[in-house]
């Protein structure tokens, strides 16, 4: 089995106030992956990525990035990993091109194979090579923070909540350039409240609550843990009061005509629930299929709001 681009074994963290922050997480992050960190406000995630990158000491267990361990290899280890944060850090009067040549500087990256204009190309960035940082919109600022990360070229990039309080198009800007990056061979490891997004770019997720993991497991995986499907019905007549169909979770009329039905697809099929309606003289004109999604899972493990 090839080395995880990160692995975390028993990783636990307790600040000096008594907060338990991490409790024996563990983790392995395939190389070559976009890996889904999520969890509610307060579940650990900042504390991990902190540890990761030096910033934190960890309690007890371990942790390496690229197989270079956080504690016996430090240099090596933070040489391998780039965060961007969610909070914007950097010097407000330094150019975007000073931005990367400094931090160019401090991974002690040779001027000779420095990125730095290729970088603020990827980033859309090298009109606005030589403005002040501060004069940039919130969105150039999020995409600089990426550059920043990259400068000295990362087998893996953490991207700490990257699109919060950006707009659409932004955000579809930053994915486009994240599935870039990973089709080039960087593991990228995200943490979102967007949960759409971690389903429809993650090949893994992972799932933290107060500190512990309660899931971890490939994306379709984890949503087939969905068990509820519905079905929406349109009836060839109206309806006043919603049928009592047996064994079916919920049946809510939704219009004149219009039924939502929710049931435990483990134990029943569409078919079964079209052929109850008919059961119960009730014929059908239309019907549709919606399946529960990762913010249904999201819920049912941590029991809080996406």
């Amino acid at each position: 089995m090839p080395v995880p681009a990160i692995d975390i074994r028993n990783l636990s963290k307790t600040y000096a106030n008594g907060k338990r922050a991490l409790d024996h997480v563990s983790l392995a992050v395939p190389r070559g992956s976009i890996f889904g960190l999520l969890g509610p406000n307060g579940a650990g995630k900042s504390t991990l990525i902190n540890v990761l990158a030096g910033l934190v000491r960890k309690t007890e267990g371990s942790a390496a990035i690229w197989g270079f361990d956080i504690d016996e290899h430090p240099r090596n280890a933070r040489a391998s990993i780039g965060v961007v944060p969610q909070e914007i850090v950097f010097d407000a009067y330094f150019t975007p091109r000073e931005v990367l040549e400094l931090q160019a500087g401090l991974y002690n990256v040779p001027k000779a194979v420095r990125r730095t204009d290729a970088l603020l190309a990827a980033v859309r960035l090298s009109d606005k090579a030589k403005a002040y940082a501060r004069t940039l919109s919130g969105g150039m600022k999020r995409r600089l923070l990426i550059a920043k990360a990259l400068v000295h070229n990362p087998p893996v990039l953490v991207l700490d909540e990257p699109t919060a309080g950006v707009d659409i198009e932004l955000r579809q800007q930053l994915w486009a350039y994240v599935r870039e990056l990973h089709a080039a061979g960087t593991t990228v490891v995200l943490t979102t409240h967007y949960l759409e997004e971690a389903e429809a770019l993650c090949d893994r997720i992972a799932i933290i609550n107060s500190g512990r993991v309660v899931a971890d497991e490939p994306t379709p995986t984890l949503l087939a843990r969905a068990r509820d499907k519905a079905v929406v019905v349109t009836l060839n007549h109206d309806v006043t009061t919603p049928p009592v169909l047996p064994g079916m979770a919920r049946v809510e009329q939704i219009g004149a005509r219009r039924l939502k039905i929710t049931f435990d697809k483990s134990a029943l099929s569409a078919g079964q629930v079209i052929a109850a309606l008919a059961d119960a003289g009730h014929a059908i004109e239309d019907i549709t299929t919606q399946e529960a999604d990762l913010e249904d899972v999201f819920l049912s493990l941590t029991g809080e709001a996406a």
